[in-house]
């Protein structure tokens, strides 16, 4: 018998689907040389969806912070933020943005769940070796 969709995992769910949507059209405005007026508020969006993102990675196990998808998720927002700054290389921030969370979101389980704190694999203990 299959279980509801919990609200938590629906929220995440829609919100990983409008961050996706909003730095998909983020990325093709800037490649197409849309007006900075028109992109501005879709890369502010971009930023406080990947922060929402963020928090609900983390939460309720705060420790998970030190993880490297934790790390990796806040390195991504934090290029967003720098858009603004270093607009002339928006497009090559954006792109690396992409490769980061392209390769962290496919990245195997053991590099993704290491804390750089606790120096070990915190998910995959107890898992068998090939688990990824």
């Amino acid at each position: 018998m299959a279980s509801a969709l919990s609200a938590s995992r629906a929220c995440n769910i829609a919100l990983r689907t409008a961050h996706i949507a909003v730095t998909g059209m983020l990325l093709g405005g800037h490649f197409f040389a849309i007006a900075a007026e028109r992109l501005l508020p879709l890369l502010y969006v971009a930023i406080l969806t990947g922060a929402a993102l963020g928090i609900a990675e983390i939460y309720p196990n705060w420790r998970s912070v030190f993880e490297v998808r934790s790390l990796v998720i806040a390195s991504k927002v934090l290029l967003l933020c720098l858009v603004p700054l270093l607009w002339n290389y928006r497009f090559a921030i954006l792109m690396v943005v992409l490769v980061m969370a392209s390769a962290g979101s496919h990245m195997p389980r053991r590099y993704r769940h290491h804390s750089v704190l606790e120096h070990e694999n915190v998910k995959a203990m107890g898992e068998s070796p090939g688990a990824i």
